[in-house]
This record gives structure tokens, sequence and C-alpha cells, in this order.
């Protein structure tokens, strides 16, 4: 054996064309965040993320009968996929709660947080290794996200750090779903498969989250919400998720999560041109820092050589 290290792998390197792909979730899913603020005055915020589920396990479902996916086989895949799902619902519940105490832009900041949390299972129990350059990397990128959307802001309060944290463990549950489908056994499940048990298991959470905070459709939506609805349940969910944890089974999960720093970002330009919010000088420093991040998250270490026995 060579004296120099060996890194064991739990994923491919990102190819170009995966890296590609990823960008395009991630400008789906900021311009997820305006479809949400836009259908807010017509649909409170649990029951568009309650519809959004809904609307989007038919979407899955026949996608992967599509595809020939056995759903119902058994593949070892059901505990791990519940347990995933329990933690999918979880997850919005915080953040949505979260919104009630921080601001929108804050809470964009710490959601995230989870290519940490990524990186830090990662290290722990998916055996990737992140040097210290690429954890600079990650510090670069979430300061640059930090700068783009105006952090840290004047009178924060103690209800303020509070929505901070919610969101904060919003954004750990998102890593955790994520190691979670890496780890075990829903790793060898279609992509279809693994993401409708999150989906389905959500839909009784955020049922009772949207019955415990009261909320109602008072009026009859505009035709501008329901088609926002149908782009979050039919696209982002139903499409984009099933594309991404497709990506999270292949390629490197520490590095793949770090590339989701660009949402917030895509999310500041779509609010740019379609709530017409202003672009600042700010922004193009940390749309800098974030790509300057990304190049050193994603550099080969030279000291590192890659096992011939594990697959790259």
């Amino acid at each position: 054996m060579s004296s120099k290290q060996i890194a064991p792998s739990a994923g491919r390197a990102l190819t170009p064309g995966a890296i590609a792909l990823v960008l395009m979730l991630c400008l789906s899913w900021g311009f997820n965040q305006i479809a949400v603020k836009l259908a807010l005055p017509d649909v409170p915020p649990m029951l568009q993320a309650l519809i959004r589920s809904a609307g989007a396990l038919p979407v899955m479902l026949f996608a992967g009968w599509l595809r020939g996916v056995k759903f119902f086989e058994r593949d070892g895949s059901l505990w791990p996929g519940l347990l995933a799902g329990m933690l999918f619902g979880i997850e919005f519940v915080l953040i949505f709660t979260g919104l009630v105490f921080t601001s929108a832009s804050r809470a964009a900041v710490f959601l995230y947080t989870a290519p940490f949390f990524v990186a830090l299972g990662s290290y722990q129990f998916l055996g990737e290794r992140l040097s210290l350059l690429q954890w600079s990397g990650l510090g670069l990128s979430f300061a640059g996200v930090a700068l783009a959307i105006g952090v840290p802001q004047a009178n924060v309060d103690a209800k303020v750090l509070l929505g901070d944290l919610l969101v904060v463990g919003g954004g750990a549950l998102w890593g955790a779903t994520t190691l979670i489908v890496k780890a075990t056994k829903l790793r060898n499940a279609a992509p279809e498969k693994a993401l409708s048990y999150q989906v389905a298991v959500s839909i009784p959470i955020l049922g009772c989250a949207s019955l415990l905070f009261g909320e109602k459709i008072t009026h009859m939506p505009s035709a501008l919400s329901i088609s926002l609805l149908a782009y979050q349940a039919i696209w982002v969910v139903g499409c984009t998720f099933v594309l991404w944890f497709a990506l999270v089974k292949t390629y490197s999960a520490s590095k793949l999560s770090s590339f989701t720093f660009f949402t917030p970002l895509f999310g500041v330009v779509a609010a740019y041109f379609i709530l017409h919010d202003t672009l600042t000088i700010a922004f193009g420093v940390a749309a800098l820092l974030v790509i300057a991040g990304l190049y050193l998250v994603n550099k080969p270490d030279p000291k590192v050589v890659p096992d011939p026995n594990v697959p790259a």
C-alpha cells in the first residue's frame, strides 16, 4: 500500500452533466420560494406544503409505473423510507414555524446550513473526507449567501433567534434525510420509490400541523395561485426532488449538497425580476464568493489516491 492517504468513496465525483443538472434544480428551487410567497395571500404555508405533497405523490407513482418501478417489492427500504418521510415532514413544519418568528432572508441563510450537516454526517458515517481547503470552501460559500441576502440584521430579539434555531433544525433534518438515502437500503431503491416514502409520510404530518395552526382557505384561490401550487407539486416535488435523490444516490453527498448554496442566490435573482427587489453590488460579490467556495469544495486533493477496490 502506498504511503499516501486512501480515501474511502461513498459516491462518484461530480461530472459536468451532473453539475449542470443540479444547477437547474437549484434554479427551480430558488423560484419555488417566490411561488410560495405569491400564493400565500390565498393559501396558508402549511396547507401549501400539504397540497404540494398530496399533488406530487401521484406524479411520482405514475412516473415510477412508466419506468417499471416495483413500489411494493420487499427490498429492505421500508423502515429507512418511513424514517426519511418522518424527517421530511417535520423539516417543513420546523421551517414554516420558524418563519413566523424570523424573516424570510434570515431563514434562507439558516436553511442552507444543510450542507454543513451533510459534510459532518458524510465524514462520520459515509467515509467521505473533506480537507481543510474544502471546509474553507463551504465556509466561503456560506459567507457569500449571508452577504447576498443581508445578514446580519439589526433588531434581532429572542423570538427571532428562536425562529433561526427552528430553521436550522429544518436544515439539519434536510441533511439527515440526504444521509439516510446514502447510508441505507434506500440507496438501492428507485428514486421514485425513495421519495414516495417521504412525500406519503409527510402528508399526515403536514395535515396535522395545518389543523394545529388553524389554517383555512377562506376564498377561492386565484388562477395564479392554483398554477403556482401545480408548479410546486408537479415540477418541484414530483420531478426535481426525484432527480435530486437520483443524484444523491450516485454522487458524493457532501460535494453535491454544497451546490445548494446557489438556490438562495437564484431566489434573489428571481425576486428581482418577479417581485422587483433591488440587486446590489453586494450580490455580485456574494456570487463570486459562492463560486470560489464551490471551486475549493470540488478541487481534488492531490494527497488522496482513490482506492482501486472502490468504484468511482
